[in-house]
């Protein structure tokens, strides 16, 4: 649609920051790129962006201005997923935000059997924290967010919660493996590999910790979940991970996960959502029911 051309040259401005990195990821001159944002500019009667000596930034103005952008091509997307469903190709992409813990198995595992009924459909996955995510989908940069404790946004529409529960990660070898279920004063004994502060879990933890008064060895910090696992593996360390993001394969890899005693750490939420009366393409609204189905199947619906 070339008449939209104009309007994907500012979202991209605005994403890169820079006119320059703009017109390269757009596979076009710099100079086309900064004359028709001006020509755009001069018709709203407002500047855009402020040209700075390392690149530029949005105005209130232009803030204004990408964020009905983003709004309005979220809409070009779901009119262009309905007119291919009705041609019966049922294209389109699913752009989702996921914690790092939904990363490791089950979004994988949920795309894979989307996809044997729907391979034309593409995915966009952005793997961050929860405070990203939401920012994103307030941004229309994704569609759909499925995150552990998400911060609150005004007009964030949950399709489901689901409540999960923090386990502790071990190598077989390890002596708390002995155990059934294990508390959080035993853990403490033994060096530790927790995931960065942004992160929901560790935020979860925290909490607790700051109550009980206790204080863990913490050995690694990082804000890979494959690093941390990797570090359980080879170092022998405790690491600690909700429910849903335990790998099956563990036990191929010599880790086991023990329940953490439920008097010791609360649960908390994992959120499916969507911003509220946001009209999702056709392909993203189908996937999200199975999803939905598939966490409706894991753990009591709250």
């Amino acid at each position: 649609m070339k008449h939209l051309r104009i309007l994907d040259y500012v979202d991209e401005v605005a994403r890169a920051r820079s006119i320059r990195k703009a017109a390269e990821h757009l596979n076009v001159t710099a100079s086309a790129v900064n004359r028709r944002i001006a020509d755009l500019e001069e018709e709203l009667g407002a500047a855009l962006f402020e040209r700075q000596p390392r690149g530029v930034r949005l105005t209130a103005a232009g803030e204004v201005f990408v964020n009905y952008l983003r709004k309005q091509n979220g809409e070009v997307e779901r009119m262009k997923s309905q007119i291919e469903d009705l041609k019966g190709l049922r294209r389109g992409t699913v752009r989702l935000a996921c914690s790092q813990a939904l990363a490791l198995d089950f979004l994988p595992r949920a795309i894979a059997d989307f996809r044997k009924t729907h391979p034309k459909v593409e995915f966009d996955i952005q793997v961050v924290d929860h405070e990203y995510a939401m920012t994103a989908l307030s941004a229309f940069e994704v569609d759909l967010v499925l995150v552990f404790r998400p911060p609150y946004l005004a007009n964030f529409q949950p399709l489901m919660i689901v409540e999960q529960n923090l386990v502790a990660v071990m190598a077989k070898s390890h002596p708390l493996a002995k155990k059934p279920k294990v508390r959080l004063r035993d853990c403490a004994n033994y060096p530790v590999a927790l995931p960065e502060r942004s992160i929901g879990g560790r935020q979860l933890l925290e909490d607790v910790i700051t109550r009980s008064g206790l204080t863990f060895n913490i050995a690694v910090e990082s804000n890979s979940f494959e690093m941390l696992r990797g570090m359980v593996i080879h170092a022998g360390l405790i690491s600690f991970q909700i429910s849903i993001g335990t790998m099956p394969e563990g036990n191929k890899l010599g880790l086991v996960t023990r329940e953490i005693d439920g008097r010791d750490v609360p649960s908390g939420k994992l959120v499916f959502g969507q911003l509220r009366e946001r009209n999702l393409p056709v392909a993203t609204a189908i996937f999200a029911e199975h999803i939905n189905k598939r966490l409706a199947a894991l753990v009591k619906v709250v």
